[in-house]
């Protein structure tokens, strides 16, 4: 299963009022289940370096299915995954990428948002993948 285009549009409207709702400029982005690319968002004014680390951050979530911040945990010093960010052509290993995931449980893709705190862009991400399910 692979997310759709109406329900990553979905997901950046909801991540876009979340981040209107605490001040802050986001780049959004979500990729379906094979980590590819589908819908992006750079806020006006958000920082243009996050552009990448927005994407980054929605593939490294795709491609370990879980949050990124849950992936920094193990990859610290003497962590089972430690280096893993030199993988894949590079990740992202703080908080901000989350799994989507469907009705059903399954994973149909990722969010990915970077701009701000790594609270903020979990928090962003999170409304964004709440509201596919």
């Amino acid at each position: 299963m692979n997310i759709t285009l109406q329900q990553a549009e979905a997901a950046i409207a909801a991540a876009k009022a979340k981040a209107t709702e605490i001040k802050t400029l986001m780049n959004i982005a979500v990729v379906d289940a094979g980590a590819n690319l589908v819908a992006f968002v750079h806020m006006d004014d958000a920082w243009l370096g996050s552009i990448d680390i927005s994407q980054k951050k929605a593939r490294t979530a795709r491609y370990f299915n879980m949050p990124t911040g849950e992936i920094g945990k193990l990859s610290q010093p003497g962590g089972s995954l430690y280096n893993i960010e030199h993988s894949n052509g590079g990740l992202i290993t703080f908080p901000g990428g989350v799994p989507i995931r469907d009705r059903q449980n399954r994973i149909i893709g990722a969010i990915g948002v970077s701009g701000d705190s790594v609270e903020n862009d979990h928090a962003v991400a999170q409304a964004g993948a709440d509201a596919i399910k």
